[in-house]
């Protein structure tokens, strides 16, 4: 079965810079719909990021809105997530998702219920202070 896989996480400091990439684990299928989700340590599940193809439609949380930025390289089917200006809040296990969607609404819609067909195994991301 396809599964998005995650890569690029790891420890920074507060103000610094990060980008993990999300691609799926086969060539053959790609996900018109990608979101990005963090846990933090006991907290819920959060939604940070997704993107609808090749940037038809992104969408982000309200705590990472103008430091965070979703893209997609159409060649290599892979999304990023460049998270910059990072603060210690922002710790925690950054997942992948990916779904099929028609058209831009759709993944909208899929960002806000977390309705993701198929999910990573997450990359930590540790900010200290």
């Amino acid at each position: 079965q396809v599964q998005p896989v995650e890569s690029g996480g790891g420890s920074v400091r507060a103000g610094e810079s990060l980008r993990l990439s999300c691609a799926p684990s086969s060539s053959r299928y790609s996900f018109a719909c990608v979101g990005w989700f963090r846990r933090a340590p006991g907290k819920e599940r959060e939604a940070v990021a997704s993107i609808y193809q090749e940037g038809f439609g992104t969408y982000y949380a309200d705590s990472v809105q103008g430091r965070f930025t979703i893209s997609r390289d159409g060649t290599t089917d892979t999304v990023y997530l460049e998270m910059n200006s990072l603060e210690p809040g922002d710790t925690g296990i950054y997942y992948c998702a990916g779904t099929g969607a028609g058209y831009s609404r759709q993944c909208e819609d899929a960002f806000k219920r977390a309705d993701y067909r198929f999910w990573g195994q997450g990359t930590q991301v540790t900010v200290s202070s």
